[in-house]
């Protein structure tokens, strides 16, 4: 599937836009593909320059130091995963329908290409289950929220929040509700991968189990 969307980065988390150079996008690439390989902790800019034959200064000059780099990824995500919930939810009139494409988009991802052909939601989503908190669960969360880092996933929330209330107004807990939501998509796949006691679904591809879930989740808080 190939959706044609350009997304505006918050220009705090970067020091020369990427997606204006090859090098830049290059950077972008990589980096999430090495992330993905080695994990984050193991990461570093040298090892990304050696990786794409330039200098760590040259990274230098697109991003401030990993983790910016690595909350830009994730920043990204966010907000494609918005504008694909509203893009598949604009022609469904029904509020019900609406949340369970919702959970259908957040349990099953698609091998989504960015109309610049150099992201894949399948890479980033990957990124997301094994790195992605580490973008918030830091020291300095408050400053980076300040930035307004968190926007998009804040966006992402208010947006699944709206759909919460509109199938059912009173509701006291859309947010808590709908950022549960989306923080279980992704702790549950990381423990279908890795610590399979904390997650009922042993098999890592039964992602109908945990859409099933999400829905028994969803729709008993809103009964």
């Amino acid at each position: 599937m190939m959706i044609d969307v350009k997304i505006k980065m918050n220009s705090h988390l970067f020091v020369k836009d990427p997606e204006q150079s090859e090098l830049g996008r290059k950077i972008v690439t990589k980096g999430l593909e090495l992330i993905n390989s080695i994990g984050f902790e193991e990461f570093t800019f040298k090892k990304l320059a050696k990786s794409i034959n330039t200098t760590e200064a040259s990274i230098y000059r697109y991003f401030e130091n990993k983790h910016r780099l690595l909350t830009y990824l994730i920043s990204w995500y966010w907000s494609f995963l918005e504008f694909k919930i509203i893009y598949h939810t604009n022609n469904i009139k029904n509020p019900k329908d609406k949340l369970i494409k919702v959970l259908e988009i957040l349990a099953k991802p698609e091998n989504t290409k960015h109309q610049s052909d150099y992201l894949s939601e399948k890479d980033i989503y990957q990124l997301l289950v094994y790195e992605g908190a580490k973008s918030y669960l830091t020291r300095h969360v408050t400053v980076d929220n300040r930035e307004l880092h968190f926007k998009p996933l804040k966006s992402l929330t208010k947006c699944i929040s709206d759909f919460i209330l509109e199938f059912k107004p009173k509701f006291k807990y859309a947010n808590s509700l709908a950022s549960t939501l989306i923080e279980t998509t992704y702790s549950q796949k990381f423990f279908m991968n890795n610590l399979t006691t904390l997650t009922s679904f042993r098999d890592k591809k039964d992602l109908n189990g945990l859409f099933h879930y999400l829905e028994l989740l969803l729709f008993n808080c809103l009964k």
